[in-house]
Formats: structure tokens, C-alpha cells, sequence
């Protein structure tokens, strides 16, 4: 294949200029614009001596603008760099400078960041300025509007397939890391969706344009709400690329923090297909909002949801079944990591599926320490490998990439640290990612699955765990819990609770109460917070 994103987008316009390409509040953006505005500024990208694999950051909240920068980048043959909003001075530097970055987008919010970090950044070449109405236009900085009025359209150029694709990690196990991929290997990958859907799977942007008409006439091109950040995997991967391959809608909202009312009345607003999110952080608000809007007799209108697709973090069964009981849809759990998908389980009224565990997908396997395979039956646990979407590599970073993109057996695995155990039926248990293990008295206790059993008292909001020294286990378990707002959390009942879900070494020692569980914006756990917080409250 030599697919390549901009020039597949580009032919989707071609096919669909006047369908819905974005959305995000009340901004509407068709095909032909979606476009148009990359295209633009692409020109301003090349006018500032940008090309073939030049990196450029994107330092913004969800928005239109921010996938039509990612677009212009893309139409250049560069590489867009996701930027956590989230991090300050030097973890910006640090990425950008890690990333070789030449031109960065920011959000107007951030501009005095900007103004704080740019003299540190000699490679970059501009900046551009997303207007949010904050702040006034930053000194040097280009007016992200201005440049598109300004400029004239880059003209379309020949791309390939091998060009690069990055996403930096979050960096929850070390530094951030960029993951690259190629263009034609990634969006392969992606396009895997529509066999299960009875269409042929494209070779090349023509027969995209083929696809996105076959299912216009279907009226099957995707209309997805992404509730997680752009800047991560699971909200750019499921929540922007795979509908906008396809010819369909991304729809954004652009205010921090989730606000699952306000999810809900974008769903019937804009009559969403698919929602993406990440596992209870946001499956537990969403289906409060929906018990609350039933409650007050003005339940929402989602009969357009065919599935909820969540990553990356925990969603438990009882949390499912409450969401199944407003609406039959599927409810697609994908378990992987940016290095690669590993399996799935779905749900609906009429399947059930137990928390954590997962169909594998083809070329995954259990490996041991040495590398043997381990096989149902056996009731062994070791490291999730796949060989099939395996990246290129970690970025300037061979030894991290020597260690997690191995070869057994001349096939060449990502391994990047995820446990699981190996079911007698051949399907897995996630356990977790072994950086978070914790080994106390000789037994080794994953976190996700203490976090699980903690989470099933009806009081319980969330939860995170963590592994303490301890003089006489080495380390001990130790859980932090928030309440529900009607719930009285007792440590010492919590405790007696899970005795009926785990084994005794596995129960937490101490059970930490606090207001709220601090997590990522993409759901997953800040268990550095976690740590020092427990670390703070038992000294």
C-alpha cells in the first residue's frame, strides 16, 4: 500500500466537498473547506523553509483548527507532534526539543508560555496563534486566521506511504517517547475496521474514494464524538482518524473537563454513531448524567449511538450494564497502548463480558521472561506481544527501542510492558503494566486489578493504588478512594469489602480517602500523584 493521510483526505474532499468534515461547538466545517484551510496553511509552512519530515507541535484543546494544522503538516509530507497541554516550561522544552520541532500551533491561552519557553527553542521557525479569545496576538507570532486569508493554497504534491507518523507517549513510565509509524502501515491498520463492515479494504487513495461513496450511499460514513483529548492516542486515533479516512464527521468540544451533560446533548444534537472515551473516568460520569436525566423525566435522545469504543483504562462490567440499560449499542473495549493493539471484548444486550478480559487479536501473544509463548491452560501470566501493527521505533531513542520492539523467532514483536494472564479458552486477563507492579511479600499485585475490586463498593467514585516501602513486605498495598456524592467511605469496612474479590495478599493495607482521584485529561492514572499524595498523608 502507499496510502498517506493527506493525500486520502484529499480525495475524500474531492468525493464529499460538502459533507461535514468537523465540528466543534458551533463551528461547522465542510469537506472542501476542511480542505481548503489545510491547504492554506501548508503554504505557510513551506513559506518558513518547512518540508518533508519537518516536525511541528500542536499545543492546543480540542478544535476544528487543531486537526486542520495536523492536516496542513501532513500535506507538507511533515510530522505533527501531539503537545500535552497540561505541562509546563520545562516538559514543553523538552518535548519540542526532543521532537526537533520547526513551527508549533498554540492555543492563545498558552501564549505566555510561549513567551516564556521560546528563547530556548532555536530550531523552531514560527509560531501560529489560535485566537480563544484570552489573550491578544503574542509578540512575533502569527495569527493562525490572518495566515490562512493571507495565503494562497499549496498545491498538491506526490506523497509516500513510508512517510513518517509520530504520537509522543504520555510519559507516565519515563520520559515522553515519540512512536513512529509509517503513513501506509498505520492507516492500514486503521482501515482493518471496515471488513467487519463487508467493505473491501483500500490499497490506495483512489480506492478510498471509492469506499467513502459506497458508504455515503450506505449513509454509513461515521459520525464520532471523541470526549478525550486530541493530544493523545485513543481520542486522535479512534475519536478523529478513523471517522475522517472514512469520509465521515469529527466532532469536538473544546472545554476542558469532562461534562458528560453537555456530551450527551452534542450526541443528540449532531446525531452521533460513535463515542469514543476512556473506561470508567468517563463511563461513570456519562452514565450518572444519563440516570440523572431519566430521573428528571428529560432523558436524552441517543438512539443514533451505535457503540461506545473506550482504551486504555479500565471499564468494568457493572458500568456497562448501566449504559446498556438507556440504549442497545455496542460497547467496544479495545485494550493497547501507542506501541500497538493487543485485543478487544464487546458488549451489548445480548453478549456480556467479564472486566479485563479479551478477545486477543490476530499475531498477539503471552510471553515469559524467556520469550516462551504461553498457552491456555497453562494459568500462566506474562508480557503482551503483537506483531501486527508493530512501530518503527522510538524517535532518537534506539536502545528504549531495541528493548521494546523485539524479534522471536524472525517475527518481530512490540512488547511494550503490558501483564496479562492466558485464559484455559485462549482469551487474556489484563493485569496491567508491569512499571506499576507491586511485589509484596514475594507476591507480585497488580494495581487495575485491587483498583477493580476497591470500585465495586456502590460508594466508591474511583480509585487509584500503589505500593508503599514497607520494612516487612518489602511493599505494602495502599489504595486512595473517593466517594460518590451520597457515599460515606469507612477504611475499614473498604477493606472488608474487597476480602470477597481478591486474595489476602492482594488486599490494601491502608485505604486513603480523598476528595477526588486526579487523573489525566485522557482518563489514565496520575499514579505519581497517587504516590506522593499517600506518600504526603502517611508520613
Amino acid at each position: 500500500m502507499d496510502l498517506h493521510f493527506a493525500t486520502a483526505w484529499e480525495s475524500v474532499a474531492d468525493q464529499l466537498p460538502d459533507k461535514t468534515a468537523l465540528i466543534c461547538g458551533e463551528k461547522e466545517t465542510s469537506w472542501k473547506d476542511y480542505d481548503l484551510r489545510a491547504a492554506r496553511l501548508a503554504s505557510l509552512l513551506k513559506d518558513h523553509g518547512l518540508g518533508p519530515d519537518s516536525k511541528v507541535g500542536i499545543y492546543a484543546h480540542n478544535s476544528n483548527e487543531y486537526l486542520e494544522a495536523q492536516y496542513a503538516t501532513f500535506k507538507i509530507r511533515g510530522c505533527p507532534v501531539n503537545v500535552n497541554y497540561r505541562y509546563k516550561a520545562d516538559e514543553l522544552i523538552y518535548l519540542l526539543d526532543n521532537a526537533d520541532a520547526e513551527a508549533v500551533f498554540f492555543q492563545g491561552c498558552y501564549a505566555a508560555r510561549i513567551w516564556e519557553i521560546r528563547s530556548r527553542l532555536p530550531k523552531v521557525k514560527a509560531y501560529i496563534q489560535i485566537d480563544d479569545n484570552t489573550e491578544s496576538l503574542l509578540d512575533r507570532a502569527i495569527d493562525y486566521e490572518d495566515a490562512i486569508r493571507r495565503s494562497s493554497p499549496m498545491e498538491r504534491i506526490d506523497r509516500s506511504g513510508d512517510d513518517i507518523y509520530m504520537l509522543y507517549t504520555g510519559g507516565t513510565t519515563g520520559m515522553p517517547k515519540g512512536v513512529m509509524y509509517g503513513h501506509a502501515q498505520f492507516i492500514g491498520a486503521l482501515l482493518q475496521t471496515l471488513a467487519s463492515m463487508g467493505v473491501a479494504v483500500p490499497n490506495s487513495a483512489d480506492d478510498i474514494s471509492k469506499v467513502v461513496v459506497q458508504l455515503a450511499e450506505m449513509n454509513l460514513n461515521p459520525i464520532t464524538l471523541t470526549a478525550c483529548p486530541l493530544m493523545h492516542g485513543t481520542g486522535m486515533w479512534l475519536g478523529a482518524m478513523v471517522p475522517l479516512i472514512l469520509g465521515g464527521t469529527c466532532v469536538t468540544i473544546e472545554k476542558l473537563g469532562l461534562d458528560p451533560h453537555l456530551i450527551w446533548q452534542e450526541v443528540e444534537k449532531h446525531k452521533v454513531m460513535n463515542l469514543v472515551i476512556v473506561g470508567d473516568a468517563f463511563a461513570k460520569p456519562l452514565l450518572d448524567a444519563l440516570n440523572d436525566a431519566k430521573s428528571a423525566n428529560r432523558s436524552y435522545d441517543i438512539s443514533s449511538i451505535t457503540q461506545i469504543v473506550s482504551s486504555g483504562v479500565m471499564w468494568s462490567t457493572e458500568v456497562k450494564q448501566g449504559l446498556l440499560e438507556h440504549h442497545d449499542m455496542a460497547l467496544v473495549d479495545a485494550m493497547g497502548s501507542t506501541e500497538g493493539g493487543m485485543g478487544s471484548s464487546v458488549t451489548n444486550r445480548e453478549t456480556t463480558s467479564t472486566t479485563a478480559k479479551f478477545q486477543i487479536n490476530p499475531g498477539v501473544k503471552v510471553f515469559d521472561d524467556d520469550f516462551n509463548e504461553i498457552l491456555p491452560g497453562s494459568g500462566g501470566t506474562g508480557r503482551l506481544a503483537t506483531s501486527g501493527l508493530v512501530p518503527l521505533g522510538y524517535y532518537k531513542d534506539p536502545k528504549k527501542s531495541s528493548e521494546t520492539f523485539v524479534e522471536v523467532e524472525g517475527v518481530r514483536y512490540s512488547i511494550p510492558g503490558d501483564f496479562a494472564k492466558v485464559e484455559d479458552d485462549g482469551s487474556i486477563t489484563l493485569l496491567g503494566r508491569g512499571s506499576n507492579c507491586i511485589n509484596t511479600a514475594g507476591e507480585k499485585v497488580y494495581p487495575e486489578e485491587v483498583e477493580e475490586a476497591v470500585k465495586k463498593h456502590p460508594d466508591v467514585q474511583d480509585c487509584l493504588v500503589v505500593g508503599l516501602p514497607d520494612d516487612r513486605f518489602g511493599q505494602r498495598v495502599v489504595a486512595l478512594a473517593s466517594a460518590t456524592e451520597e457515599g460515606m467511605l469507612d477504611e475499614g469496612q473498604l477493606i472488608d469489602f474487597t476480602r470477597d474479590h481478591l486474595a489476602g495478599y492482594k488486599l490494601p493495607k491502608q485505604v486513603l480517602l480523598v476528595d477526588q482521584i486526579q487523573r489525566a485529561p485522557n482518563g489514565k492514572a496520575d499514579y505519581k500523584w497517587a504516590r506522593q499524595t499517600a506518600e504526603t498523608q502517611l508520613l
